[in-house]
């Protein structure tokens, strides 16, 4: 397909750093925008074939400087996102503000595309200000963009990811590992390099106007992931369900920290499954069938998290 200039915000997470080497590779001239160039340039800089990338520093709520780079553009994705708030870094602004700016002045530069990620299962979890943002979101795009296309993934994973990571780590340093509504909420883990294939797949086919959900080929819930984590690092602990209270009591206090473990708005939403919904297309419905397993895949990169790291005989074999 004809090459695109497309403007990716989010960048230099996981997805972004994934999606941005795939675009450059198909000859794609990519621009991304970050909110910090000196803290984020450099790995944003790595990512793109040489003379494909480009990276400029916006502040991302000023609407003035925003249609300035997305004038000429052809496409915009956003993948910006936050899993807890602090200081201006709320829900409202992320997830609700910020898509509903950038919607309406790709809107009015009449840009090819405009795709959002979004999450699965933000229908159910009506106490959850999450979602509820999330949600809100969605219906501001449609509002200023209707042929936005809304990308809802369940939980993304990959050797970049903060969730199978950190909960290797976790599992490493707790004693005993605690789940809360006894580790019974479904998954439908998706792998990093799948979720970009979707979006160039929505790209080069001119998919518009849906909202896709995205999941992995294995329904699996919060205990056994643990259990396969605990398998592949070769660790034992025992695996203890929180009662509720004591669970929101311990929620409470890693609000404290910088960037906590775990909220009680985190917490509201870990009651609902995050699966498929059956109402909406899926990857599946627009003929990409995950193939990547979470246990095949995190067995990869998990030799890190086992005693002896890089050095463990299954990595030196």
């Amino acid at each position: 397909m004809k090459e695109k200039n497309i403007l990716v915000f989010g960048g230099s997470g996981q997805i972004g750093r994934n999606l941005i080497r795939k675009l450059t590779q198909k000859n794609h001239r990519v621009t991304a925008v970050t909110r910090n160039l000196h803290k984020k340039g450099y790995i944003l800089k790595t990512q793109g074939n040489p003379g494909y990338i480009d990276i400029v520093e916006k502040n991302i709520f000023d609407e003035k400087h925003l249609a300035e780079i997305i004038k000429n553009k052809d496409i915009c994705i956003n993948l910006v996102g936050i899993l807890f708030e602090k200081k201006n870094n709320t829900f409202n602004n992320i997830h609700i503000n910020f898509p509903s700016i950038l919607a309406k002045i790709c809107k009015e530069n009449n840009l090819e595309q405009f795709i959002h990620i979004s999450a699965l299962g933000i229908d159910s979890a009506k106490d959850s200000k999450y979602a509820e943002s999330k949600l809100k979101g969605e219906n501001e795009i449609k509002k200023n963009f209707q042929e936005a296309t809304i990308i809802r993934p369940s939980i993304v994973y990959s050797v970049d990811d903060n969730f199978s990571t950190n909960l290797m780590s976790l599992i490493n340093n707790l004693p005993f590992f605690p789940v809360y509504y006894n580790g019974e909420t479904k998954f439908m883990p998706i792998h990093c390099s799948d979720l970009t294939e979707i979006i160039l797949k929505i790209i080069e086919e001119k998919i518009c106007s849906n909202i896709i959900e995205c999941v992995g080929p294995d329904e699996i819930n919060f205990k056994e992931i643990l259990i396969t984590l605990m398998k592949l690092i070769d660790k034992k602990k025992y695996i203890i369900p929180f009662p509720l209270p004591i669970a929101k009591m311990t929620a409470k206090f890693f609000e404290f920290f910088p960037n906590p473990l775990l909220t009680i708005d985190q917490l509201n939403l870990l009651k609902y499954d995050n699966v498929l919904s059956g109402n909406l297309k899926s990857n599946i419905d627009i003929n990409y069938v995950c193939e990547l397993k979470f246990e095949n895949e995190v067995k990869k990169y998990c030799h890190m998290w086992k005693e002896h790291g890089e050095y463990s005989k299954e990595k030196i074999n």
